[in-house]
């Protein structure tokens, strides 16, 4: 469906073709054509297998894309998502990771997905990718293993922290190869990012469903306003309040918090019931860090629940670089907004060190770095 999908957008099918006969398989051809879903029109490719491949492991997967002739990050994009493919299968049956035999994932088809997918992504030239929640689907599937319910034991092994929901439809809606390519390839998950739209293309699934179309969309165009990577995504905040622990502890928890992940930690003095005073303290981090912060609050602190939700959070882009100032060279942080410089500030472990050294007063420091920046 991602293939039909990059092909309907505007990828040159023949050129597509051409470079994914970079990677060292045979035994398959692709047949691109146009099909209707519930009423609509959209692209379905199919991948024809001429033989049958054995079961591949761990090792052979690996050589196939090291002899491969294709793009350096294309490659080991790859290997990071069939590792990961490997990995959940070797997890949910508890095999080791070396002797573990992909059948369905480890066929032709799989490689070409997964590689096709990477290859027309490159040569659209497309630079980020937000995905909605996924999903699943319901009912059961049948595998090399059996009846297996949905999601598929991998599938679901490869989902997790990402947003997923089921709708009433009984089949397999997303598979293990689908689960790893999102996962590994979205930047974030949530709604359509604000963007100026130019293109969009619609993959086609195998089934035709009544009550919705079997179709994966894909849109395509420029952020609006100058938007860059990670300059504007979704992040969660937890928060507790307490109110009869030793303030001394305080300290500890936020260390041990920032070590672990955690964007931001912050205190702010609240009155509680009873007009008990207490600290309401909050953290900020990636979905990914959730559950690990949250475990750490309620091991560390006297807090016996702790609350979060989801926020939107824009930052400008930020770097770090060297300039030369009346005192040396000294790092200071950069912030853009699109190409536009907003802000420019001295690193306060830099100046901190400046002031030690020269037995000047640190807000001096700070002051005269600051004016010799603006000039």
């Amino acid at each position: 469906m991602v293939l039909g999908a990059l092909i309907d957008a505007g990828l040159s099918a023949s050129k597509f073709k051409n470079t994914l006969c970079r990677l060292p398989i045979k035994g398959y051809k692709l047949d691109v054509k146009n099909v209707k879903r519930a009423g609509f029109r959209a692209t379905k490719v199919t991948v024809r297998t001429t033989g049958r491949a054995g079961p591949r492991k761990w090792k052979d997967i690996e050589r196939i894309i090291k002899k491969s002739s294709l793009k350096k990050d294309i490659k080991q994009k790859g290997l990071s998502m069939f590792k990961r493919l490997f990995e959940a299968e070797a997890r949910v049956h508890g095999e080791k990771f070396d002797r573990i035999h992909l059948h369905e994932l480890g066929a032709v088809d799989c490689l070409v997905d997964i590689f096709g997918t990477l290859v027309g992504l490159d040569m659209l030239g497309v630079r980020e990718v937000y995905a909605s929640a996924l999903n699943l689907g319901g009912g059961t599937v049948k595998s090399e293993h059996g009846v297996l319910p949905v999601p598929a034991p991998a599938t679901a092994e490869l989902l997790r922290n990402v947003p997923v929901y089921s709708s009433d439809v009984n089949f397999e809606l997303t598979t293990p190869t689908g689960a790893v390519l999102m996962s590994e390839l979205a930047d974030d998950f949530g709604p359509i990012p604000y963007m100026q739209v130019s293109k969009i293309g619609a993959g086609a699934g195998t089934r035709n469903f009544q009550k919705q179309p079997n179709i994966l969309r894909l849109f395509m165009g420029q952020g609006i306003g100058g938007r860059k990577k990670d300059s504007e995504h979704t992040i969660i905040l937890i928060e507790t309040n307490i109110d009869d622990m030793n303030p001394q502890i305080y300290e500890y928890v936020m260390e041990r918090l920032f070590k672990s992940g955690a964007l931001d930690v912050f205190l702010t003095q609240v009155i509680m019931k009873k007009a008990r005073p207490g600290i309401k303290l909050t953290v900020l981090c990636d979905e990914d860090k959730k559950e690990e912060l949250m475990n750490i609050i309620l091991e560390e602190t006297t807090s016996i629940g702790v609350r979060f939700y989801k926020a939107q959070r824009k930052i400008l882009n930020r770097t770090i670089e060297r300039v030369d100032t009346k005192f040396g060279k000294i790092r200071v942080k950069i912030s853009r907004l699109g190409d536009r410089v907003l802000k420019i500030t001295p690193e306060y472990e830099d100046c901190k060190k400046i002031a030690k050294q020269r037995a000047i007063p640190l807000k001096e420091v700070i002051k005269k770095v600051g004016l010799s920046l603006k000039h």
